[in-house]
């Protein structure tokens, strides 16, 4: 699995102009190809008078799933340079569609590669990016003395408190970076005098 991957900050549209054609890019995250296929159909909806309404996404933290549509533009001309803008930042989980507007002016195979591509370019420039990064869930168990220091001091040493939940003891999820958890174990350890149970799970994403 990779450690971390880049994806949109959020849904938005960025329009550029190439040759008197417009060129409206909609980028918006999605966390699987349904969202994605969801998401192309609804600007198609949208934009159902335009001469092209081309896409591309790329679903998985390792890219697993990538596909890319010209819709109508000549073979490999659209669908694909955005594909490649996309994968050549590194954006995951996020899905593209370029819908143009013809002005008049034919822009050949070469100008299409790079109004398309360009147009995904700019639109991440402008709607931003954020990074993702995978963590390890823990699972800190304490008494209630101690607990709200604890959490205190988890959260003013930049880790990642989850949840807290009160019961008998006090639960406190926590998101670590693989690589932190020995050095985490032992931290807890001086923290808490040795009382706190530490406890590992599954993983996660969460913002960088």
């Amino acid at each position: 699995m990779q450690d971390e991957y880049r994806t949109v900050a959020g849904a938005g549209v960025h329009e550029t102009e190439v040759g008197r054609s417009r060129f409206l890019c909609a980028l918006a995250p999605a966390a699987t190809e349904q969202e994605a296929q969801d998401f192309i159909a609804a600007v198609r909806k949208e934009h159902a008078d335009a001469n092209h309404n081309c896409w591309a996404y790329v679903i998985g933290a390792d890219a697993s799933v990538q596909k890319a549509s010209d819709d109508g533009e000549p073979g490999g001309t659209a669908g694909v340079p955005m594909l490649q803008m996309l994968l050549r930042r590194d954006m995951r989980y996020v899905v593209a569609v370029v819908t143009r507007y013809f002005g008049g002016v034919k822009l050949g195979a070469g100008g299409l590669i790079r109004a398309y591509g360009g147009a995904v370019g700019e639109a991440l420039d402008a709607l931003g990016t954020r990074t993702r990064r995978r963590y390890r869930l823990a699972t800190v168990t304490v008494d209630h003395q101690r607990a709200g220091k604890l959490e205190n001091d988890l959260r003013s040493t930049g880790r990642a408190v989850r949840d807290v939940r009160y019961g008998e003891a006090v639960t406190i999820e926590v998101a670590l970076p693989d690589s932190d958890v020995d050095a985490f174990r032992s931290w807890l350890a001086d923290a808490t005098a040795g009382t706190a149970a530490l406890k590992t799970g599954g993983e996660a994403y969460g913002d960088a």
